[in-house]
């Protein structure tokens, strides 16, 4: 499916990793069709402790052993949009990849694992832009139906005799 690459930002890195520790990276994302998404700061913690807050990639040393990952973003209604949680193992001097992808519908939850993720909700939001979709074929189709349709109340050129009227005066000439 279609694979938004975020705009390249400096990537966090929190320190070096305690000793015998390793690191979460973690790659926030999210679809260009949910794009007000990309004006709020999504919340990362790791343990309960805030451990970023840009989209792109962030590198969160921490020490070997098992960790909590939260993640979500701040929003307007609902004041959180795509919450995610993930408990992970560390070993010492190993780096677990992490994605998260943002909803493309405000009340799910985000998705977030081993790369590579799906956005949540991207098939209900083909199915609506589909629907609307069609509602505009419908309507702009009937529009021209109308017009074509009108028949005898209707100029040469296609355009209904009152719109007509309305631009040469009522006889003919174009009045300006």
């Amino acid at each position: 499916m279609y694979d938004h690459q975020q705009p390249q930002q400096p990537q966090q890195q929190w320190g070096p990793p305690p000793q015998g520790g390793g690191a979460v990276a973690l790659t926030l994302k999210y679809n260009p069709l949910a794009f007000l998404l990309g004006l709020f700061k999504p919340v990362v913690e790791v343990n309960g402790h805030p451990a970023g807050n840009a989209w792109g990639r962030t590198v969160v040393p921490v020490p070997a052993g098992q960790h909590h990952v939260h993640v979500h973003v701040p929003y307007l209604l609902p004041s959180r949009v795509g919450v995610a949680d993930l408990g992970v193992t560390v070993h010492p001097g190993q780096t677990v990849e992490l994605e998260y992808r943002a909803p493309m519908v405000a009340f799910m939850r985000g998705a977030l694992g081993a790369p590579p993720q799906k956005y949540p909700g991207m098939a209900f939001t083909i199915a609506m832009l589909a629907v609307v979709g069609v509602i505009l074929l419908c309507v702009c189709g009937g529009v021209l139906v109308a017009a074509m349709s009108s028949g005898d109340s209707s100029t040469a050129s296609g355009l209904p005799a009152m719109v007509a009227a309305a631009f040469t005066g009522g006889n003919g000439a174009c009045s300006g």
